[in-house]
C-alpha cells in the first residue's frame, strides 16, 4: 500500500513535467496540442533572444546568490551550533529564520523599501536590477544554508574539535581542518538548494528587480497572461535534460560514499 501511494505521488508530480517537455517536440503552435513530432520549436529557442537572455541572467544570479548565501548561511550556521549560550542568542535565532516562514510578499516587499531607503540615504543601489535581486535570493537562501550546517554540526557533536584542541589545535587550525570539513556536506547541500530556490522565485524577484534585470521566471510568468509560448517548452526540455543526468549522478555519488 506504501509504495502504490508513493508511486501515484510520483506521478502526480511529475506528470505535468513529462507533459510539458513532451509538447515542446509538438509541431502544433498551441503549446498543449499535438501536432506532430518537430524540432521547430528549439530552433526558433535559439533565435528567442529575450528568452535566452533572461535564461542567462537567472543563471547568473543564482549561482551568484548562491555563493553569498553559503558564505553568510555557513556563518550563521556555524554560530548557532559552536558558540553556545551569548546574549540575544533567541533573537539572533529568530532573525536568522524569519525567511524560513515569512511570506515572499512581504520579504519581497520589505527588501523593496529596505533597498528604496538606502538609494536615498547613501545613493546605493541606483535603482533596482540584477544586483539587489541577487541580495534579496542570498538572503532567503542564506537562512536555508543556516538551518542545513546548525544540524549538521550539531549531529556531529564537539568530539573532533575537542580532541584537536587537546593536541595544540589554534582555534584557525581547528576550524580550517576539522570544522569546515565537517560542514562542507551541509555546504555544498546549501548551495544547490538556494541555487534552486533562485532559479524557482518569482516574488523577490517581481519586487526587487528592474526593467533591466528580468529573471526567467518573471518573465515566463508575464508570457502566462497571454498564454504560454512553445518556445517555453522547448526551455523546459532542455531544462530537465541537464538537470535529471545531474540528479543520476548526484545519488551514483552518494551511494558510492556511502
Amino acid at each position: 500500500m506504501t509504495r502504490f501511494v508513493l508511486v501515484l505521488a510520483l506521478l502526480f508530480l511529475w506528470a505535468p513535467v513529462v507533459l510539458l517537455a513532451g509538447f515542446a517536440f509538438s509541431d502544433a503552435r498551441q503549446p498543449f496540442l499535438w501536432g506532430g513530432f518537430s524540432l521547430r520549436w528549439f530552433h526558433a529557442l535559439a533565435g528567442n533572444a529575450r528568452l535566452l537572455e533572461a535564461a542567462g541572467l537567472s543563471l547568473l544570479i543564482a549561482a551568484g546568490a548562491a555563493t553569498l548565501a553559503v558564505l553568510a548561511g555557513g556563518a550563521l550556521g556555524w554560530v548557532l551550533a559552536r558558540q553556545g549560550r551569548f546574549t540575544g542568542r533567541p533573537l539572533f535565532g529568530a532573525l536568522a529564520a524569519a525567511p524560513l516562514v515569512l511570506p515572499e510578499v512581504v520579504s519581497g516587499l520589505s527588501l523593496l523599501l529596505l533597498f528604496v531607503v538606502l538609494e536615498h540615504l547613501t545613493g546605493w543601489p541606483r535603482g533596482r536590477g540584477a544586483g539587489t535581486v541577487l541580495l534579496a535570493h542570498a538572503s532567503l537562501g542564506a537562512a536555508y544554508v543556516a538551518v542545513l550546517v546548525q544540524a549538521r554540526l550539531a549531529a556531529l557533536g564537539r568530539v573532533l574539535e575537542e580532541a584537536a584542541a587537546d593536541l595544540g589545535a589554534g582555534p584557525f587550525t581547528l576550524f580550517r581542518t576539522i570544522t569546515l570539513p565537517l560542514m562542507l556536506p551541509s555546504l555544498a547541500a546549501g548551495w544547490g538548494l538556494a541555487a534552486l530556490l533562485s532559479l524557482d522565485d518569482v516574488v523577490l524577484a517581481s519586487f526587487t528587480g528592474g526593467p533591466g534585470a528580468t529573471t526567467l521566471p518573471v518573465l515566463l510568468f508575464s508570457q502566462l497572461r497571454m498564454g504560454p509560448t512553445p518556445e517555453a517548452n522547448a526551455l523546459a526540455a532542455l531544462l530537465l535534460a541537464v538537470a535529471l543526468p545531474l540528479g543520476a549522478v548526484f545519488w551514483w555519488w552518494k551511494g558510492r560514499s556511502r
